[in-house]
């Protein structure tokens, strides 16, 4: 699997607590104490390596991108361009994900307000929108986007519904990982800027793309009550937790 200096990751924003960089870091370099990172936990075949697994994936969507940005550039300035953005290329790259072939899914309602969600995969929301729309901006009149933005949308959903934690967002160009965040009063997510990354090639950061947003990440395995992602999140806090601690203890003891 390949790892990575200690530094910031050029495609990836961490938001609030949710996964920070010290998690994305010890993700990336496959530490051994952080459970969930074996090809089995990944659904991989007998023998398969999830380094090859991954650059299959990445072999495959780099040409895909450079069909979508040829296709792309001859959208209109008003085009949201939601189509052509699920089907050539966020629909692919959810497939090598391990989502398969997602399916459209109807509007939620919740105390009397709309949730249209793009799509679904089990218990996790995914929303899908135009390259043509920016995620944290309203878009009148257009599916998703029209009450307010699809970021805002889909964390509201997260925040209000009873039986999802976890969900992605993207317009093509970026793809976020939210979570249930309604006792924060800070945003938190991971941004994976999928522009960057394919036009840098910055293959280092898609291996962690391919690692955190894996759909294995989101299943319940048999035995367990929470999803790896949401394990991944509670190691980070108590990781957080016992770093203060240690901190105030070498500050009393310096005093």
């Amino acid at each position: 699997m390949q790892t990575r200096n200690r530094n910031t990751f050029t495609t990836i924003h961490t938001e609030g607590a949710l996964l920070p960089v010290d998690l994305l870091q010890r993700i990336s370099e496959n530490n051994k104490n952080l459970e969930g990172l074996t090809p089995e936990s990944y659904h991989l075949a007998p023998g398969e390596k999830i380094n090859e697994a991954i650059n299959r994936s990445w072999n495959r969507l780099s040409g895909l991108w450079s069909a979508f940005k040829t296709a792309r550039g001859r959208l209109g300035p008003t085009d949201a361009g939601t189509t052509l953005t699920r089907e050539r290329w966020l629909l692919p790259l959810f497939q090598e994900l391990g989502f398969g072939r997602l399916s459209t899914t109807k509007a939620v309602e919740i105390d009397g307000k709309s949730y249209p969600i793009s799509h679904r995969w089990q218990n996790t929301p995914i929303h899908l929108v135009g390259c043509g729309l920016e995620l944290d901006k309203r878009a009148p009149g257009v599916a998703g986007a029209a009450r307010i933005s699809p970021h805002s949308l889909l964390q509201e959903y997260l925040n209000r519904s009873d039986d999802v934690q976890w969900g992605l967002l993207s317009n093509g160009l970026s793809l976020r990982v939210l979570r249930d965040n309604a006792t924060l009063t800070r945003q938190a997510y991971v941004d994976f800027n999928l522009e960057s990354m394919f036009e840098g090639e910055v293959y280092s950061d898609f291996v962690l793309l391919w690692l955190v947003c894996h759909q294995s990440r989101f299943e319940i395995a048999e035995k367990q009550t929470e999803c790896i992602l949401e394990r991944w999140s509670k190691t980070a806090q108590d990781l957080g937790t016992r770093a203060l601690d240690d901190l105030r203890s070498g500050v009393e003891k310096a005093i």
